[in-house]
């Protein structure tokens, strides 16, 4: 294992580049799914913030499928040897405007690979630098981190262990509640071309990953999160940085918050569970 871990290294500097286009469909079936009645898109219309999450997704073919329902390791991303993988957090700038209708462009690159020991044992994370841009330009810059973890201990409880619960960052003036069901799960992993079983699998999660209920998209939280941010700041967003810091479940109430600032050009972001604990953290900056 050491040695392997040792040999990750290597990945660090890794290219990857890819052509997506911002389609009329996905536009729509992504609004449907959040459970707005936006009126249908047409080209030239402008992108929310934070939709480009539904483009570029991992795309290979049935039979490199690893056994938790990603993409085989090993390609672009490290052969990481630890099984359980999650989302764990990002930092995004928006440089400009996405259309539909737009050909866009995506270049990625292995930024680092950190192997480290905590609480749960050895654990990597991997954090990727992606490039997004449309014909008029640089329009997103995203750095992603991705957590991969060990198998727990078949002698400890067979959930996963929480981290204790972090204090809410501010006072909510924003709050929006959400109750994300398997359905909603299901509609925004089919949109991103996400197989990862812990979002669908009821058997898988709760027998092999040892999670109570299906676990909520770390991704389609953060987007929920970027709604609460469009609905509320009346400025563009140009900058957030999130981190997931507890999972979240499928059936369960998520509490969206927000505090802006007195001058309005940031915000404190974060998501609570069904208990109150916060689940995902983040800062916001808008423009002036």
């Amino acid at each position: 294992m050491d040695q392997d871990l040792d040999r990750l290294a290597e990945w660090i500097g890794n290219r990857e580049s890819d052509i997506d286009h911002v389609t009329v469909p996905s536009v729509h079936r992504l609004s449907c799914t959040l459970d707005r009645d936006d009126p249908r898109p047409q080209a030239g219309d402008v992108l929310p913030i934070g939709w480009h999450s539904i483009l570029f997704p991992r795309v290979v073919r049935q039979s490199q499928i690893g056994p938790d329902g990603h993409p085989q390791r090993g390609d672009f991303l490290p052969p990481v040897p630890l099984p359980r993988r999650m989302f764990a957090g990002k930092r995004i700038t928006f440089e400009g405007d996405l259309r539909v209708g737009d050909e866009v462009k995506r270049e990625s690159v292995i930024q680092s690979v950190t192997p480290k020991v905590g609480k749960s044992g050895q654990m990597v994370f991997v954090t990727v630098r992606t490039e997004i841009s449309s014909p008029r330009g640089l329009a997103v810059v995203e750095e992603q981190d991705i957590v991969y973890r060990e198998e727990p201990d078949p002698a400890a409880p067979k959930a996963p262990a929480a981290p204790m619960p972090m204090p809410a960052p501010g006072i909510a003036a924003w709050k929006k509640v959400v109750t994300p069901d398997p359905v909603m799960l299901f509609r925004y992993s089919a949109l991103t071309f996400n197989g990862h079983r812990i979002h669908y699998d009821q058997p898988y999660v709760t027998g092999t990953e040892g999670y109570p209920a299906l676990v909520m998209n770390g991704g389609l939280t953060t987007l929920l999160v970027f709604e609460l941010a469009r609905a509320n700041a009346g400025r563009p967003l140009r900058h957030m940085a999130s981190r997931n810091v507890r999972p979240l479940f499928v059936n369960r109430a998520i509490t969206l918050c927000g505090e802006p600032s007195a001058d309005g050009r940031s915000a404190k972001l974060w998501a609570e569970d069904d208990t109150g604990a916060v689940a995902l953290s983040a800062t916001a900056e808008f423009a002036a």
